[in-house]
């Protein structure tokens, strides 16, 4: 099965995390936290917005981004207000990385500069600074999904009382 893997780089907000979180859990994304992060994993608000999702995760942990590159290869896309093409644009190899920064600052600008090529952005107005960070996720991690015709996902549901063949 494809895999894509998800980096929240130093984030602060553990709801931001819960909820990139159940979204790995529902589309088999791996999570990557690299730290220092603005909270505790056993925070509760974490806790809370993917509580029941926690053990269906492929997670890792990082000190700090040296560590991160240090044990990890393949393609990495920066998500960025920055980038130059949108996230559509790009095409996703198998094993990709989406990185992703803090909510207040993002990426460091150092990391974008040597990688102007693989720097992606999602459209929004001019008048907006960005969108929330867990948002941001789930339209990246769905946009390579749609690329790769959501593999291994249920893309079929069900009424309750009826079939779609009897509507």
């Amino acid at each position: 099965m494809a895999v894509i893997n998800i980096v929240m780089v130093e984030p602060e907000i553990p709801q931001n995390t819960g909820n990139v979180a159940r979204t790995c859990a529902a589309t088999g994304a791996r999570l990557h936290l690299v730290g220092p992060m603005g909270f505790k994993i056993d925070d509760k608000k974490l806790k809370r917005a993917g509580l029941d999702y926690w053990q269906y995760l492929d997670i890792t942990y990082y000190d700090n981004l040296d560590d991160f590159f240090s044990k990890n290869e393949g393609a990495f896309f920066y998500f960025t207000t920055k980038g130059r093409k949108t996230h559509s644009e790009a095409s996703y190899p198998d094993n990709c990385y989406l990185l992703f920064g803090k909510e207040t600052k993002g990426l460091p600008e150092e990391l974008l500069i040597k990688h102007p090529d693989d720097c992606v952005r999602i459209p929004m107005a001019y008048d907006i600074r960005s969108l929330n960070l867990s948002n941001s996720v789930a339209i990246a991690v769905y946009e390579v999904l749609r690329q790769w015709d959501y593999p291994a996902l249920q893309n079929e549901g069900q009424l309750h009382n009826y079939r779609w063949e009897e509507i």
